[in-house]
């Protein structure tokens, strides 16, 4: 079965939890920029969390599957309707052959990820699926998708066969369950809270005002923000005493302050080393919360321990858990 694009969109690529192992050699991890969203489509499709899966942008293209398909979507509502009906978020949803998914403008957030029962059987390029644009490597020709791109579908999975049965006794075109699943809803509160991050490598260089500033202000995510970083704007932060820096590590979620002193924020495909002092580290899963941030959106920043850190890691690591499990005994149960 094949996937069919039929409409061009601002930028929808295939992407996985990322290529790991290779940073080494200046090859960036990608992956998906919201991982915990992308790992509950592939659940609720009965696929492993890994599986490859489209991640789409603010403005996302029309598909439809030459086969009957069991897909589902999270991350950012993105107005989802097959056949011109309707349909949720964080579900399993059967579509019949030929049966064309549209979307509209996010409600809320700016990322959506669609997963379907056997994944996107896109070659693989060093252990990933995900595409990393820049470098014209990986996913569907190393490049963003366009109308007229066909994407093969793997082999459906058990669970997703249970899934179709499940969906097709409901004898609708277009059919869902009626239990839903998600730990991260897309709403104000959720996009908007303060972002937690630990202390960055060179944190004691920066002057105490500087400090200060990053919790105390509101900082707008600027048009200069994509996949590999957000470049953000409000009060400049600077280093108590100016110094030359050699490049070390970079990883996802850093707070880097360039010369001019706005931050930026390295996201799903950042660079491998940085010159830039590091005020700070967004821990992972509010990452997953910034790439759900547009141009224009704000942040804000509090400080937490290496251990608040770990902690709030573990227990969102429970919830994905919790989770699966739950979507597994639904399947189990006829979908009940």
């Amino acid at each position: 079965m094949n996937m069919h694009i039929l409409g061009n969109s601002l930028m929808t690529t295939v992407q996985d939890l990322g290529r790991t192992g290779y940073q080494k050699y200046g090859v960036n991890v990608s992956g998906a920029m919201d991982p915990y969203s992308l790992r509950t489509a592939n659940r609720l499709t009965g696929n492993p969390e890994n599986a490859a899966a489209l991640e789409m942008t603010l403005m996302a293209p029309s598909v439809v599957f030459d086969g009957p398909s069991v897909i589902a979507l999270a991350g950012a509502d993105m107005n989802p309707s097959a056949g011109g009906i309707p349909v949720p978020m964080n579900r399993p949803v059967y579509l019949p052959e030929g049966t064309v998914l549209s979307f509209g403008r996010p409600r809320r957030g700016c990322r959506c990820y669609m997963a379907v029962s056997g994944g996107l059987d896109v070659p693989s390029v060093m252990g990933s699926r995900s595409t990393y644009a820049r470098a014209s490597l990986g996913g569907f020709q190393g490049r963003t998708l366009i109308k007229g791109d066909s994407l093969p579908v793997g082999k459906m999975p058990e669970k997703g066969k249970k899934l179709q049965n499940i969906l097709e006794k409901q004898k609708r075109k277009t059919a869902w369950t009626p239990w839903s699943a998600g730990i991260y809803p897309i709403c104000e509160s959720f996009l908007f809270r303060p972002f937690r991050y630990t202390e960055g490598l060179q944190y004691s260089d920066f002057s105490e005002e500087s400090r200060t500033a990053l919790e105390r202000n509101r900082y707008r995510v600027t048009v200069h923000a994509d996949r590999m970083g957000y470049r953000l704007e409000g009060e400049k932060l600077h280093l108590a005493v100016q110094k030359e820096m050699i490049s070390e590590m970079a990883s996802l979620g850093t707070i880097q302050i360039p010369s001019e002193g706005y931050p930026i924020v390295l996201m799903a495909e950042h660079q491998t080393c940085a010159g830039y002092p590091e005020i700070g580290q967004i821990i992972l899963p509010d990452t997953a919360r910034a790439a759900q941030l547009k141009p224009g959106d704000t942040m804000t920043f509090e400080k937490i321990s290496l251990e608040e850190a770990e902690n709030i890691y573990i227990q969102t690591e429970k919830q994905m858990r919790a989770m699966t499990a739950g979507i597994d005994a639904h399947i189990e149960q006829g979908g009940l």
